[in-house]
């Protein structure tokens, strides 16, 4: 690691060094702050969709018809 350091020291110079660790450190904030936004959406959606499926399943389970509601036969 101490090489590494040493060859980023060389390329970029003392001073740029506190500047690209500035910039790296906005982008891995921004890219965990849209990483979250994004797991809060996911979380939304099946939320919403298991909302909308609960739904569905009471619809469903209406009872049927009996003979007397039923409509008429139409001759064609």
């Amino acid at each position: 690691m101490i090489v590494i350091f040493l060859i980023i020291l060389l390329l970029f110079g003392a001073k740029k060094i506190p500047e690209l660790a500035r910039g790296i450190g906005k982008g891995m904030g921004e890219f965990k702050k849209a990483k979250e936004d994004f797991e809060h959406e996911i979380k939304a959606g099946e939320i919403e969709g298991k909302s909308e499926w609960e739904k569905s399943e009471t619809t469903e389970a209406k009872p049927k018809a009996t003979a007397s509601e039923e409509p008429a036969p139409t001759e064609d």
